[in-house]
């Protein structure tokens, strides 16, 4: 049985390791995640400037109304698209997608489906 405190440690040495790989920049920004228990996170950051371009999470007006008895799953998809929405209005199509040290699949593979199906190249 592997403890809590072991698994947030485990993500934590994933996480250091793939900041130490990836940087976003104006032309090429990051698409940050974060996941809690109930909600799920993205933004799009220029780490030169230290600015968040576009955000979206499962906690925003236009998704409230929207996720209200659908899945976990399928709120990280709208929240993807609602962020590759933003972050295309602002004029970037191409990020750099860091999954914050969580393993790529479940809703971190739903939200970077979601962004890529609605136009971000990652």
């Amino acid at each position: 049985m592997i403890k809590s405190k072991d698994t947030r440690r485990a993500r934590a040495k994933r996480r250091t390791r793939i900041r130490g790989k990836i940087h976003g920049v104006a032309e090429r920004p990051r698409l940050v995640i974060y996941r809690s228990i109930n909600h799920i996170y993205a933004q799009v950051v220029d780490d030169t400037k230290g600015h968040t371009l576009a955000a979206a999470s499962t906690l925003d007006a236009e998704l409230r109304t929207k996720a209200d008895g659908t899945k976990k799953g399928a709120q990280a998809e709208q929240v993807g698209e609602l962020v590759a929405k933003r972050a295309i209005e602002k004029g970037i199509t191409k990020v750099v997608f860091d999954r914050g040290g969580y393993l790529y699949h479940g809703r971190i593979k739903a939200l970077a489906d979601g962004a890529r199906k609605a136009g971000l190249v990652f």
